[in-house]
């Protein structure tokens, strides 16, 4: 579940421009009809004239920039495993994903803070996590490793039951099959949390229990005018199924084991940054 602000997926953002640049272009023609009154007013009204053309040039030219180098933008990722017992996030995740608007940059943090929460709330059930960052400039390329590492992330799936993109909407059951042979053999949940945003942001490595707490915490606090596109995914969908040891080693070869505070006495953890 999730959704997108970027120009390539999404016209919201693309329509407040042209609302933008519209309500420039009717000053300028409200300026021309009321200047055939006098020479002064004329002056006056082609500087204004001027001035508004400028401005709507300048804010082109910043829209170019950011949209193609011109400010820092981060890719963040995390992934938590827990323990199959976890019933009751799945039912949460499932619950998020079916109430979610996953249309704009609040919903993006809607669904975000909800999860974390959920994540945040089984603590004695996380066994395992892995976090990176990729700080990369402009949204071209923010938008192109965003969608790099969702790909890689939803091939893992034999297929999605669940989805809730952009507020687009499909759901589907698991075969009988599946059931039978993941009832019997699975034990693992792998929930993964892929968010692009503006600016420079840092995640920990994910060593412990607490360093898992404060990267969830570091998510949950990017505001929601800096998402630019954010999703969630999370196998097994459906909460009498759980991923088994050797599919978790072989899809999520990344994953860490959390360890206790003796260990992490040991260690230092700098800060996740690419």
């Amino acid at each position: 579940m999730g959704g997108s602000s970027f120009r390539s997926s999404s016209s919201r953002s693309s329509n407040s421009r042209h609302r933008t640049s519209t309500s420039y272009y009717d000053t300028s023609y409200r300026i021309s009809r009321s200047s055939c009154s006098t020479s002064s007013e004329v002056k006056i009204g082609l500087l204004e004239c001027c001035i508004g053309i400028i401005t709507i040039f300048a804010i082109c030219l910043w829209l170019g920039r950011y949209y193609a180098d011109g400010v820092d933008t981060s890719v963040l990722k995390l992934q938590v495993g827990l323990l199959g017992t976890a019933r009751s996030l799945q039912k949460d995740l499932n619950q998020i994903a079916e109430t979610a608007d996953t249309s704009s940059p609040k919903g993006f943090r809607y669904i975000l803070q909800e999860t974390i929460l959920s994540v945040l709330q089984h603590p004695d059930y996380c066994i395992s996590g892995y976090s990176s960052v990729e700080v990369t400039k402009g949204v071209k390329e923010c938008e192109k490793q965003f969608n790099k590492l969702s790909m890689e992330e939803r091939v893992k799936f034999n297929e999605e039951t669940l989805i809730n993109y952009n507020n687009i909407r499909k759901k589907q059951s698991v075969t009988t099959h599946e059931k039978v042979f993941n009832g019997v053999s699975n034990k693992y949940i792998v929930v993964t949390i892929i968010v692009a945003a503006s600016g420079v942001h840092e995640l920990p490595p994910i060593k412990s229990s607490e360093l898992l707490k404060t990267a969830l915490q570091k998510l949950a606090s990017i505001p929601s005018n800096n998402i630019l596109a954010a999703e969630v995914l999370w196998t097994p969908q459906k909460d009498d199924d759980s991923l088994s040891e050797q599919e978790m080693h072989e899809d999520y070869p990344l994953l860490h084991l959390l360890l206790d505070d003796e260990q992490m006495h040991k260690t230092v953890a700098p800060s996740n940054r690419v």
